[in-house]
């Protein structure tokens, strides 16, 4: 046996639907398409969700509310969170992120008010809550803000 002698084995090859050749072609002479309307005229498209007049699903469904496009989201540590921190140090979003707290730099830092704080420090944030801000003045912490 040789190289030209192997062929594709039995249905490998299936020959391709040559339309539009005519009633000897086996594909009749409206060539697949069926009879008159849309479908079988050349250069019919559809807009992406059309059901064919039927009222589309995006339209049939309710809709409620809107969203906000440039909707910012924080990224949120809480006050006792920050007891692992050294007294008198000042800490930030670089340091929350070596010690796990958030998972990004590049997006803002929300301090909240959840539990309590026994060290002195410097806490920058982009943002407190008013809670966070009066428990860190009552343990003697400053909150600092960075813009964005």
């Amino acid at each position: 046996m040789k190289i030209n002698e192997i062929g594709a084995p039995a249905g490998a090859n299936k020959r391709i639907k040559r339309r539009g050749r005519g009633s000897g072609s086996g594909h009749g002479k409206n060539a697949c398409r069926g009879r008159k309307g849309a479908l079988k005229r050349s250069g019919r498209t559809t807009r992406p969700g059309f059901e064919g007049g039927q009222m589309q699903l995006i339209r049939r469904i309710p809709k409620r509310g809107f969203g906000v496009m440039f909707k910012e989201y924080y990224q949120v540590v809480n006050i006792d969170s920050l007891n692992r921190f050294d007294a008198g140090s000042s800490v930030g979003p670089a340091e929350f992120k070596k010690a796990g707290l958030i998972g990004s730099t590049r997006e803002p830092v929300k301090v909240l008010g959840n539990g309590k704080i026994t060290k002195a420090m410097t806490v920058k944030a982009h943002k407190f809550s008013e809670s966070a801000k009066k428990l860190l003045a009552a343990a003697g912490a400053k909150a600092e803000y960075i813009k964005r």
